[in-house]
């Protein structure tokens, strides 16, 4: 664990920082200029920040990180579009990120925990187990990094999609006030259409969120749609069964006016048949909503295999003969682990399972 003991610089609201900078007798625009050029200009150091007096940059770098990830190992897909990183945090828990390029878009799928405690059958995080939460300013500073790399090759992040290590609504007070942060106008001004969050289905949580009526995209792990099979893969099912996740998916969708979207992860001869198809359609009736298919992803402790293209296509056939819309997800980074369901890392040491 770092011995350095400075809170770090995302964490604060800006508010706070105000109310820092005026008892340090500072006039209260200070805060703007700063707030312009972490966010904006994605300025990791006091020094650099120019348009302020020399003695507010000593302070600010005595008083605050501006950092806090330590990158331990980045690997880079075959196809050069996806980049997957491994950090440290300051007590030495991991965590991993993902950056990938789809034709104008560029995505960072960003973690909220340390490991995951929803123990998901084929999920690599959860079969980790859980660490600990991250903090409002280190889920951001995944987005700032990402930001600042592309920003290196003059491009620009479209997207950010909390879908990394974690169950973002374990989490909930923390994922949000970072999205805030994010969502700011005088920072880096993302719209919230911009975010997507992906829970397997913590059903007060889907209902807190779809009462705050935001316009975040909002995706279920779903994987199965008969409460014996879900149970089996996703545990959180026994706790919150499909009848629930299905009205409060519903309530989600009444509230917001958006679309919301369910994800489906292929597994050869467990969820991939016809039968299942079905019984979505019926559970789905009447329901905006999209459906993403993803072949599943090998990991190290799931020997399942991926549906085969052809039940992937006839699995897609359905639901779209039925006037679902469903979509077969372009694979990225799976040579790198770096694919839904494949982000891991050792509690010590540096290196990905």
């Amino acid at each position: 664990m770092t011995d350095d003991k400075r809170p770090l610089f995302f964490d604060l609201r800006q508010e706070e920082l105000l109310s820092r900078l005026l008892e340090w007798g500072q006039p209260s625009y200070r805060a703007q200029q700063i707030w312009q050029a972490v966010y904006q200009q994605s300025i990791d150091d006091p020094e650099q920040m120019t348009t302020l007096p020399k003695d507010l940059r000593k302070q600010l770098n005595s008083s605050y990180r501006f950092t806090s990830l330590v990158p331990r190992r980045s690997q880079v897909s075959s196809d050069g579009e996806t980049r997957k990183t491994l950090y440290s945090l300051r007590d030495n828990h991991e965590i991993e990120t993902v950056l990938m390029r789809y034709d104008e878009r560029r995505t960072v799928c960003i973690s909220t925990q340390s490991g995951c405690a929803m123990g998901c059958s084929f999920c690599a995080t959860g079969q980790m187990g859980f660490r600990r939460n991250l903090t409002s300013g280190e889920i951001v500073e995944q987005v700032m990094v990402a930001k600042a790399e592309l920003h290196q090759h003059d491009e620009r992040l479209t997207n950010i999609v909390l879908m990394g290590m974690g169950e973002p609504f374990a989490n909930y007070e923390a994922v949000m006030e970072a999205i805030d942060r994010l969502h700011d106008p005088e920072g880096t001004n993302f719209g919230e259409r911009r975010f997507t969050i992906s829970t397997v289905g913590l059903v007060p949580e889907i209902l807190r969120f779809a009462g705050e009526q935001r316009q975040i995209n909002l995706a279920i792990s779903l994987h199965a749609a008969t409460d014996e099979l879900r149970s089996e893969i996703l545990p959180i099912n026994r706790r919150y069964g499909l009848d629930q996740l299905m009205d409060a998916c519903r309530t989600y969708v009444d509230r917001t006016s958006r679309r919301i979207t369910f994800e489906w992860a292929l597994i050869h001869g467990v969820n991939d048949g016809l039968e299942q198809a079905d019984a979505f359609l019926h559970r789905v009736r009447g329901l905006r909503c999209h459906v993403n298919l993803i072949p599943l992803n090998p990991t190290h402790g799931y020997a399942a295999a991926p549906s085969e293209q052809t039940q992937v296509e006839a699995f897609q056939r359905r639901l779209l003969d039925h006037h679902v819309p469903c979509t077969i997800r372009l694979r990225r980074g799976i040579d790198i682990q770096a694919g839904c369901g494949q982000l891991a890392s050792k509690h010590k040491g540096d290196t990905t399972k």
